[in-house]
Formats: C-alpha cells, structure tokens, sequence
C-alpha cells in the first residue's frame, strides 16, 4: 500500500474517502485490471470490477489470481483506513479458498478488519461473481512505519 508523505495535521482532517483516494492514486495494478473502490469506511472497503476477456482464464473462468487479487485488494485497504496517513501496510498471508467458478459480468470484493493491531491487522474477504459467492479469503496485514 501507498504510504505517500503528509502533513500529520493536514492527515488528521482530511475526510477517511478522500486520503484512501488519494492513495489508490499509486495503485497502477489495481487501475491495469479494471477495479474500483466503490465503499470507503472505517475498517471495510468494498470494490467492483466489470468482466471482460482478459479477466479469463483457459475456459472462461475468472482467473484465480484476479479473484485473490480483489480480495487482497479489498482487505488491505480496509486495514489501511485505520492506520495514520504515514504509515503503510502490506500483506504477510493471503489464503484463499475458491468455492465457485467466476462466470458472470462483475466482480464485487468486499474486505473488513477481524482486528487492528499496531503491527498486524487480521482481515477478511468476499469475493462476488455476479450474485454468486465465489471465494473467501483471510489475509494478515504489516504495519508499516514511518521511518524517522
């Protein structure tokens, strides 16, 4: 995750939506597959993406790295929206656990934060084909801190 440099001060009064926006700005993977955040809040994030061709793999299916990719995607940032604007995060552990093919038009992740701890978050996420459930994830998060 993006740990771009700003005012403590500035940070702390800057509205949650608008400081995770700007920090998506840096996120050139997540622009290159189609995903956007569509749900901004305090320990949850959720994200859509729309199908297309390259989201497949050999029989059609949504690629398993892209469903992962959402729910990393999804649990990450919404372990970011309860850490200080300087301090960035990374994933240590992603398991995902695929439950159904992805056949459909779009994508939707949805992460939260089982518990915020000052080094490592424990997260969750869902990943959605459509109206159908098609993978679960667990994801354990570093904090990372400013360097002084």
């Amino acid at each position: 995750m993006s740990d771009e440099l700003t005012s403590p001060v500035a940070a702390a009064l800057e509205p949650l939506e608008t400081r995770i926006r700007r920090k998506l700005e840096r996120q050139y993977f997540m622009h290159l597959i189609g995903a956007n955040l569509t749900l901004i809040e305090p320990g949850r994030v959720e994200a859509e993406l729309t199908l297309a061709l390259q989201h497949q793999q050999q029989k059609g299916f949504v690629h398993g790295g892209l469903t992962a990719t959402m729910a990393d995607l999804v649990a990450g940032f919404a372990g970011v929206t309860l850490i200080p604007d300087n301090h960035g995060m990374v994933t240590v552990e992603l398991k995902t656990t695929y439950l159904h093919p992805g056949v459909g038009e779009k994508l939707r992740a949805i992460g939260w934060v089982l518990k915020a701890g000052r080094r490592l978050h424990f997260c969750e996420a869902e990943v959605w084909c459509d109206d159908l459930l098609i993978a679960k994830a667990t994801a354990t998060m570093a904090v990372i801190e400013p360097v002084v």
